[in-house]
């Protein structure tokens, strides 16, 4: 694994940064296997990132989107971060309506989160899920995707696709080891909020169980933290790039 991280300015400087980085991934996927799979992040900070996506000039045929989680709300319901990323990106690019494939939530949580485990399945075929690209978020709790601290998703290491659950709401998530298996993984952390849990990520003696964002430790891939400036007060106080070369 090599690990990144970089704190910018501000948020502007933080998208445009992740724009770069997400449009040399999928073009480098494209070249290296014909096409790209990305895995989406729901929230607020990406959706800035999303819009500028669709201006792209990407070889949009060979580009195929999958959701990270899902809130477990219909896709038209203004929580639904499958509604967020088709209005910010997909319907405002030429991506086939073929290549978007969200997460279903009309049957019932654990149906579902088979059912888009076989969509993956069907996918990646006799190779293992490994997604080009990863798009991640953190909470303030140290969350991401679906995954909440202390809760049983946090060991679904046997399946791709399991429940989340944020006090008694149900989500559906990408599991742990699908997520660690990706090429590239990006996380877009925003606000001063955030400082206490990124502090407690970045701390070696983190319980992942309490902070499951510190989980996301890819074996052979690419890690890249994204941070603003109030996000990242307490890990820099001068801003700047690292490069970390895992052991």
């Amino acid at each position: 694994m090599t690990k990144f991280l970089e704190i910018l300015d501000d948020k502007s400087e933080l998208v445009k940064r992740a724009l770069k980085l997400s449009v040399g991934r999928i073009e480098e996927a494209i070249a290296k296997r014909g096409r790209c799979s990305i895995a989406l992040a729901g929230g607020s900070t990406p959706k800035p990132l999303y819009e500028k996506l669709a201006s792209q000039n990407l070889d949009w045929e060979k580009v195929f989107i999958f959701w990270g989680d899902e809130r477990y709300v219909p896709a038209d319901h203004p929580d639904s971060n499958e509604k967020m990323a088709r209005e910010a990106w997909l319907n405002n690019c030429a991506i086939p309506a073929k290549n978007i494939l969200p997460i279903p939530t009309g049957t019932e949580p654990a149906t579902d989160a088979a059912t888009y485990e076989q969509t993956l399945k069907a996918y990646f075929g006799d190779k293992p899920a490994q997604f080009d690209l990863i798009l991640l978020g953190m909470g303030d709790d140290g969350h991401t995707a679906s995954l909440f601290p202390q809760t049983a998703a946090l060991d679904a290491g046997d399946r791709l696709v399991t429940v989340g659950q944020k006090d008694q709401d149900p989500r559906i998530t990408l599991t742990i080891p699908v997520i660690n298996a990706a090429h590239n993984i990006i996380f877009l952390v925003a606000g001063a909020n955030k400082q206490p849990a990124l502090q407690k990520v970045f701390h070696e003696d983190c319980d992942p169980k309490d902070y499951p964002s510190k989980f996301i430790q890819p074996k052979d891939g690419r890690l890249w933290w994204l941070l603003d400036a109030e996000a990242g007060a307490k890990l820099s106080p001068d801003g700047a790039i690292y490069a970390m070369k895992s052991k």
